[in-house]
């Protein structure tokens, strides 16, 4: 059974690297070449996105995927690199539909410059599929981020400011 450990692991990230389905071609591509955005919405979530909270209409500075697959509930806002010494980068992720059988959440995150990647992309994986996380990446500024879990797949940007 050791030996199948390597070959999960290398099969989910050529999943996570492989190109996407025809429904989601179209939105990667035009995702790839529009420039990196990271607008973050203070009012109130998605009712799909409100497992969990008490009040009937909660308010909490989120993102929405661009396909509208996933949200990331911003409990660590503003995010910060490096993180900033009093609080983490804590980011709920909400899956719009819930998955037959949890599967790791796998983050591809890739600064922009505009329409223009800069350095090498980092990868992230929330054990367990969406959920709680504390996601840091290596330095400031506009990141888009490819996520894949389940069989889905949605991208959309987050921005890290100065954490000193």
């Amino acid at each position: 059974m050791r030996n199948v450990r390597p070959l999960v692991v290398a099969a989910v990230v050529a999943a996570v690297a492989a190109p996407a389905a025809t429904s989601d071609a179209g939105a990667r591509t035009a995702g790839a070449a529009t420039p990196c955005h990271a607008a973050v919405a203070t009012g109130v979530l998605p009712v799909w996105a409100r497992a969990g909270f008490s009040g009937p209409r909660p308010r909490l500075p989120h993102v929405l995927g661009r396909s509208g697959r996933i949200a990331a509930l911003l409990f660590g806002y503003p995010l910060r690199s490096p993180t900033a010494p009093d609080r983490n980068n804590k980011i709920l992720w909400v899956s719009r539909t819930l998955p037959g059988r949890p599967a790791a959440l796998w983050i591809k995150a890739q600064r922009m410059e505009g329409r223009t990647a800069v350095g090498r992309p980092v990868v992230r994986i929330v054990r367990g599929g969406p959920g709680p996380s504390l996601v840091d990446v290596p330095g400031p500024g506009c990141w888009r981020l490819t996520l894949s879990w389940s069989g889905r797949r949605d991208t959309l940007d987050l921005a890290w400011g100065s954490g000193a």
